[in-house]
């Protein structure tokens, strides 16, 4: 049986902005052929953390994925980052799925304290605490990603693959 696997991306929210690098990620995988998954896709999120959520909320309700990837843009940072956990106020929720394990052998691919306080968190706040109050046995990552360049995509897209790669393990 195929893995089913949710890919979420955010749309652009800046006017310099010409794409947003978590739904170039995404549209440069959307075209690779993965043939123990299922993938399915929500690109281009609204930069707006309840409209996300809902949207995703409903998308998990809908589908049950074994797997959700939430990927976000990180402008300022040079290599893909898996969040290893998100906040709202005091509370902490925290993916559980092994990290330290996740990113050996990746090259351009480290763990992240900091969902960055932003949209990118919420959702990955959202999602946590859904799962974790659900029946459901889903997992979930969030993935911050640079910009991408001519220098850097194939590297995040390997990586990005490899990552994939070992859920299926």
């Amino acid at each position: 049986m195929k893995i089913k696997v949710l890919l979420t991306s955010f749309d652009i929210w800046k006017p310099h902005h010409k794409s947003n690098s978590s739904d170039d990620l995404l549209s440069l995988i959307f075209f690779q052929n993965f043939n123990n998954y299922s993938l399915i896709f929500l690109r281009k999120l609204p930069v707006d953390v309840q409209r996300a959520t809902k949207i995703v909320i409903h998308k998990i309700e809908e589908i049950k994925p074994d797997l959700i990837i939430c990927c976000g843009m990180a402008e300022k940072r040079e290599i893909l980052t898996i969040e290893s956990q998100a906040s709202c106020g005091e509370v902490v929720m925290k993916t559980s799925i092994d990290l330290a394990e996740l990113v050996v052998g990746l090259d351009m691919t480290e763990i992240s304290n900091d969902a960055g306080k932003f949209v990118c968190e919420g959702l990955y706040y959202s999602v946590l605490k859904y799962l974790d109050l659900s029946y459901l046995k889903s997992k979930c990552i969030f993935l911050h990603v640079p910009i991408l360049t001519e220098k850097n995509r194939d590297l995040i897209v390997g990586d990005f693959i490899k990552l994939l790669s070992l859920f299926s393990q």
